[in-house]
This record gives structure tokens, C-alpha cells and sequence, in this order.
């Protein structure tokens, strides 16, 4: 039997055919219309699959706001209160999400390792000790690899926190076996666990039912909420994402200016009475296109070598005769060392100027960040 949409399309060709259009007119047209068949099929294919898993998804909120409540804050607690490392664990798709999870939880603050199951039966229990907390994913509950991993959770007291997906179990044991008993509503996973959390959904997004899909998105989602739960409830900043992101972009966006500076030896720095000469060679000599004037460590004033020129060309060889002091830019522009490097970048790119002194809050100098320190982070 032909769809609607098909058989849409056929009477098309049918009609193409009537008006008696040339052989290679009518194969092309067949063709085109062929095609297009097929893309509108696979486009609702996976609209389908995106509303299907967002149902699934859905749902889950609405469990976490009611049912699900508190065994979700009694998970969070536990994890907040682990002296040690989470050890997700997972089997085959749900494995690559655990993966994930893990990932997660680590870049949020919380230190933590995926297990591969089968691994730990080989030799990697070891990885599991007393003061960790093991977060468990299985679809049914009742995977061979995952429940030979109970003994040694239970034997070293480490916490279980556990994802399944319990109502998709009962409608696969209902179809597989008919008239059987599948009303029990805890797997022995679950049943295991200090905190089972709920996975289910009322179908797979896959047309045939069998390939993980809506579930694995339910326990992607909800790995995430707990990791985020518990960066929430640990205070995490942004200056903590930075310190475990020194590679990425952002983590660069969020660098402080005290690691980026040129400091000690390396700052350019005259004093007050230093005469012209002496301040190009230390400008020279630092290679930053600009020095401090310093009264002991505190900033009276810099000048640039855009200063230098101006004063060069208004005043000649004579500008050599003058004093540090008598040349400098007296309020100088400036930034704190816990400042983010990417308010450094803005303040320079506003301003028109390629250094900024670093100062605290006693106008002490601490250092100096120039433009091309910050170009050489990559985050612009």
C-alpha cells in the first residue's frame, strides 16, 4: 500500500506520462520525482526521532519536579559528600555515555573516572576504592558485566547511584514473554542501589524499537543535571572552570591577567629623576614599547614610545635633557591582576593602547600584560 504522499506523487508521473512527454523527459522526471519522495521520507524520519526524544526528555523533567525529587537530591548529596573520585560505569551505549558523564563531572569540579565494566573484571577493581561514590548506567538493570561489579561496590561500603530505564524493561519482558509476570517495578540493579534514579521512557525513537536512542538521551541528560546540581551546590566559578580549561578557548577567555603579565625582571620600570637616555635604553632593552616610573614599588606614571615620538618631535634633541618624571603619562591606565584576561583585551581594543601596568589596590606595581601576550592565548 502506497502513502498518501506516494501516491500523490504517482499520479504526478502519471500525468507526465499522459501528456505524452519525450522518454528521456519522463526518466528524469521519474527520477526527480523519486527523489524528492525519499528526502521528504527521511526528513520526517528524523523529525520524528528529535519529538520522540524530546518527549522523553520531557517527561524526565517532569519527574525530576515531582516524583523524582528527592532521590535526585539524595544523589546529589551523596556525591557532594564523596571524599573521593565518581566512578561511572556503563555497558556498551550506555558505556559511551557514562563516558561522557564522567567527562562532565571532571570539567565541573567533581574529579572523576569511567570504568569500563569488563575491564574491572580483568584487573581494573582496583580502581574502585573506599570514599568513592559509583554511578551505574544500564538500560534493563540486569546486565551480566554491571551486577558482577555489585559485590565489590557493596564489600568496600562505596554508595550506588544507579540509572535504568525500569518501565522500558517491563514492556520488552511483557512482549518477550507473554502471560509471564513483568509487573515487578525494580530491577536487580536498582534494587541494589542507595539511590535508583528513573531512565524510563515510553519508546526507543528507533522504528524498530531496539536501538538505544531515546534512553540513552534520558541518561545523557540526566548525568548532566546531576554534574551541574553538584557544581551548583559545590560554588563553582568561573575562575575554577578556567584553572581546569587552560587549553581550551574558553578557559583562555577566562585566564587572569596576573598569568599572563610580564613580571620581576622582565617589567620595564625607571626611576622618577632617570634621564631620557636611560629610559629608551630600558624601554629598548625590555622590548615592550613602554616603561614604569616606580617610587620603590609604586606607580607614579609610564611612558610609551608614542610618548617618546610626540615629545621628539616637539621638543627636539632637548628631550633628552628631561627627566622620567617630567615625561611620563601621570594617569596611566591600569588593571588588577585577578582581572580576566578578555576584560584586559576589551580595555585595550577601547582604548587604543597595547599594554596595561598591573597594579593592586595600593597602586603597587605588580606587572605588565601587553596586547600580543593576549593575541598569543588564541582566545581572540
Amino acid at each position: 500500500m502506497l502513502s498518501n504522499r506516494a501516491q500523490s506523487l504517482e499520479s504526478a508521473i502519471a500525468i507526465a506520462v499522459e501528456r505524452k512527454s519525450p522518454p528521456q523527459s519522463e526518466s528524469k522526471f521519474r527520477l526527480l520525482v523519486s527523489f524528492c519522495y525519499h528526502s521528504s521520507f527521511m526528513k520526517h524520519v528524523g523529525e520524528n526521532v528529535v519529538r520522540i526524544e524530546a518527549e522523553a526528555l520531557r517527561a524526565l523533567a517532569d519527574r525530576l519536579a515531582g516524583p523524582m525529587a528527592v532521590d535526585f537530591d539524595r544523589a546529589v548529596e551523596l556525591l557532594f559528600h564523596c571524599q573521593g573520585r565518581v566512578v561511572v560505569s556503563g555497558m556498551g551505549k550506555s558505556g559511551l555515555i557514562a563516558r561522557k558523564i564522567a567527562a562532565t563531572f571532571s570539567s565541573t569540579g567533581s574529579p572523576a573516572l569511567y570504568l569500563h565494566p569488563v575491564e574491572a573484571l580483568h584487573g581494573d577493581l582496583g580502581m574502585i576504592v573506599r570514599g568513592d561514590v559509583a554511578l551505574v548506567l544500564s538500560a534493563s538493570g540486569e546486565t551480566e558485566e554491571i551486577l558482577q561489579l555489585l559485590a565489590t561496590v557493596k564489600r568496600l561500603q562505596v554508595p550506588l547511584i544507579t540509572m535504568t530505564c525500569e518501565d522500558r524493561v517491563a514492556q520488552t519482558l511483557s512482549s518477550a514473554s507473554a502471560g509471564a509476570n513483568s509487573s515487578s517495578s525494580s530491577s536487580t540493579l536498582a534494587a541494589a542501589a542507595d539511590v535508583a534514579l528513573d531512565c524510563s521512557i515510553s519508546k526507543e525513537a528507533c522504528s524498530l524499537g531496539l536501538a538505544p536512542t531515546a534512553s540513552t538521551t534520558t541518561m545523557l541528560a540526566l548525568g548532566d543535571a546531576l554534574a551541574v546540581a553538584l557544581s551548583e551546590k559545590r560554588g563553582f566559578k568561573e575562575e575554577d572552570f578556567a584553572n581546569l580549561h587552560p587549553g581550551g578557548k574558553l578557559g583562555k577567555r577566562l585566564a587572569r591577567v596576573e598569568s599572563l603579565m610580564h613580571k620581576g625582571e622582565a617589567v620595564p620600570r625607571v626611576a622618577p629623576h632617570t634621564k631620557m637616555p636611560g629610559v629608551i635604553y630600558e624601554m629598548s632593552r625590555k622590548k615592550l614599547g613602554v616603561t614604569a616610573v616606580v617610587e620603590g614599588e609604586q606607580l607614579l606614571g609610564v611612558i610609551s614610545d608614542g610618548d617618546l615620538r610626540r615629545l621628539l618631535e616637539q621638543r627636539g634633541k632637548d628631550t633628552l635633557d628631561l627627566t622620567a618624571q617630567e615625561c611620563m603619562i601621570r594617569t596611566p591606565k591600569t588593571i588588577g591582576p585577578q582581572e580576566f584576561a578578555a576584560t584586559a583585551l576589551a580595555r585595550m581594543e577601547e582604548m587604543k593602547i597595547t599594554s596595561l601596568m598591573v597594579v593592586d589596590a595600593d597602586r603597587r606595581l605588580c606587572g605588565v600584560v601587553h596586547l600580543h601576550d593576549l593575541w598569543g592565548t588564541e582566545m581572540v
